[in-house]
């Protein structure tokens, strides 16, 4: 191998020079032109550009530290409250309705488990709901349940800027599982409409419920017009559930939670106050003898034709109402199909002329007052001219020669007239002494019992008696008074003549279970007890003796007192006297007085319309049941039977003539 040759190094030359451009007009050489050198590309200074890109980034952050410094400092309290309310729903608890029971413990209103249907009206939203009228098709599908108007059911599910509305109150649980049941098939067609691309629309998704109670009367109409009614806001409407509707009620609880879709969410705090429940009422009622008023008086109103009817039964001694009852009554527990002058109470609300069952109080005045006594000689014409006005009696009759007994037996207006103006010297002091009886009686008066739309009743003072009132008024005509009232009368001459103020009430149990009996009735002496004996003798001749007007009202067994009426009727829609009050007052045993009934029957148009035909059967029926209801015993003496008429021979020691 040949050696290698060292590489051979450049020696560099002489520096060329540049080549000259040919002088102008030179014909241009022809070697290659040298190239141009490249153009250089300028940079701007970047430090203006970052000042400005940091001042917008300052301030984008100032923007969001002052709006940050607002919403949680300045504005914070308003935000967190804000935050709180439409997460935090606050409900109330409504407190459990106190029961309503007769003497016995027998129940006679109750409540029982419910629902209040409710919704949240933002899960009606297009936004909420995937559909755009939601609240309509929701509304077309509760309406038949809830019995609710479809366009009222719309515009609360479009309440504005509200979380909670409240569809329908109480209903039962049934109401509550077809909602439910629709409920679930509607989930069930969204969650399939969701698996299939659609929006997956559910219109009742915002519909929820929550416990509630609702108010059931277990025997239908049975003393409803006590008993009254619960209205839909919960509170009472009528009667013993209006006049004790604070203790029936309670109070209502409070809850708050928080929610989120309509749902409460169980992780989250929540604050609670419970509901107290209302005390459960005992009434004096006993429900056997308020049945068999309320069948007897029922029977005879139909049977009569007339406008209403009421039977009282009362203790005479305690002066508790056993039974209060009333024909048309109602079911409380269905309002809608009720007549709605049958609403009330007629027997404590209805004002009218008591008649000849008044009589009792003018000769309780004239006995008292040592005007006359049971033997006493009335003669008593066909015919009788006083004031401005011609009297007579029921019936045309020759002369009577009646005793004072004979006079109350008979029913004679005309004989009472004669009896009570022996009272005073002159009229119009006879006139005062028999008002002060009237008022001890309590005519005019409130009976004491406090219930709604109780009548007094209407008794002018006796200086504005007109010139025939001061003659009809003795006999029953020219003042009112409720039921309750007669038969108070009729229980203060058989309590020896002691009036106990009525009672409807013996008492309450509060939640804690313990039982507060009523206040104790008040007591007022209004004759004594020897002229109360006499009376009750002088009433066992109007149904035991032949000339008496009550015969009907007999019991076998047992010795009765009794007064028939029969009074015309002022017509509250005429303002004017037309049809005719039949009644008939008692008690028994008429020697040993334990029970008082008292019926009367308003515009009987069918048959007869005396008190003695009409009421003195009813008061035979309920006084016979209500005796072996109470197991009293029969009367083991026999009447007083004192005389009825007397011979006009002779020159009576004391006779009461027409014109003295």
């Amino acid at each position: 191998m040949p050696p290698q040759q060292p590489p051979r190094r450049r020696v560099p030359g002489p520096a060329r020079r540049p080549a000259q451009r040919p002088a102008a007009g030179r014909p241009r050489p022809s070697a290659r032109p040298a190239p141009r050198p490249p153009r250089t590309i300028r940079l701007g200074r970047p430090r203006p550009r970052l000042r400005l890109v940091s001042l917008g980034l300052t301030l984008v952050m100032l923007a969001f530290t002052v709006r940050l410094l607002q919403v949680q400092a300045v504005d914070a309290s308003a935000y967190t409250a804000k935050a709180e309310k439409n997460r935090y729903l606050s409900h109330t608890l409504a407190a459990e309705r106190g029961e309503i029971t007769d003497r016995s413990g027998v129940s006679l209103a109750t409540s029982v488990d419910a629902h209040d249907i409710t919704a949240d009206p933002k899960m009606f939203t297009p936004e909420e709901s995937k559909a755009q009228d939601a609240p309509e098709q929701a509304a077309a599908l509760l309406a038949p349940i809830l019995d609710e108007d479809v366009d009222v059911l719309v515009k609360k599910l479009k309440t504005p800027k509200s979380r909670y509305t409240v569809l329908a109150r109480r209903q039962t649980p049934q109401v509550w599982n077809q909602i439910k049941d629709l409920k679930s098939v509607y989930a069930q067609k969204a969650r399939a409409d969701k698996r299939d691309g659609g929006p997956g629309a559910n219109v009742l998704a915002g519909v929820f419920q929550e416990a509630s109670s609702k108010r059931v009367y277990p025997n239908g109409d049975l003393a409803a017009g006590i008993l009254g009614f619960v209205k839909a806001d919960g509170h009472g409407g009528g009667g013993i559930e209006s006049m004790l509707d604070k203790a029936l009620a309670g109070q209502d609880g409070k809850i708050t939670y928080a929610q989120s879709g309509g749902r409460r969410v169980p992780t989250a705090t929540s604050s609670e106050t419970p509901a107290v429940p209302g005390s459960d009422v005992e009434l004096t009622i006993d429900r056997d003898i308020q049945w068999a008023a309320q069948q007897a008086i029922s029977d005879q109103v139909a049977e009569s034709r007339a406008d209403r009817g009421y039977v009282i039964v009362q203790n005479t001694r305690t002066g508790e109402v056993l039974a209060m009852a009333n024909a048309p009554g109602f079911d409380p527990n269905d309002l809608s199909q009720a007549n709605a002058a049958a609403l009330g109470n007629a027997a404590l609300q209805d004002a009218y002329e008591p008649g000849s069952t008044a009589k009792v109080m003018s000769m309780a005045a004239v006995l008292e007052e040592g005007a006359a006594t049971p033997d006493t000689h009335v003669v008593v014409p066909n015919r009788l001219h006083r004031g401005d006005r011609l009297f007579k009696d029921d019936i045309d009759h020759p002369t009577w020669y009646l005793t004072l007994n004979g006079v109350l037996a008979k029913s004679s207006n005309i004989g009472t007239i004669l009896a009570t103006g022996q009272l005073g010297k002159t009229q119009r002091e006879a006139n005062q002494v028999l008002y002060s009886y009237l008022r001890k009686f309590g005519i005019g008066s409130p009976t004491g019992l406090g219930y709604p739309g109780e009548t007094p009743g209407i008794l002018a003072k006796p200086q504005d008696w007109s010139t025939s009132k001061q003659f009809t008024v003795p006999f029953g005509q020219g003042f009112s008074i409720n039921a309750l009232q007669a038969a108070s009368v009729y229980s203060t001459i058989a309590n020896g003549g002691v009036r106990v103020e009525p009672t409807l009430v013996r008492g309450a149990k509060g939640p804690d279970g313990r039982f507060t009996p009523a206040r104790a009735p008040e007591e007022t002496r209004v004759v004594s007890e020897k002229t109360a004996r006499t009376l009750a003798a002088m009433l066992e001749s109007v149904v035991d003796d032949e000339e008496g007007t009550g015969n009907k009202a007999q019991i076998p067994g047992y010795r009765v007192a009794g007064k028939t009426g029969t009074a015309n009727r002022v017509d509250p829609e005429l303002g004017r006297y037309k049809g005719y009050t039949a009644s008939f007052a008692g008690f028994a045993p008429a020697d040993d007085p334990q029970i008082t009934v008292y019926c009367a029957i308003q515009n009987p148009t069918r048959g007869s319309y005396f008190g003695g035909q009409i009421c003195g059967p009813i008061y035979q029926k309920v006084m016979q049941f209500a005796l072996k209801t109470l197991k009293v015993a029969p009367t083991g003496k026999d009447p007083a039977r004192l005389p009825v008429t007397f011979e006009p021979k002779g020159k009576p020691e004391k006779t009461v003539k027409p014109g003295t």
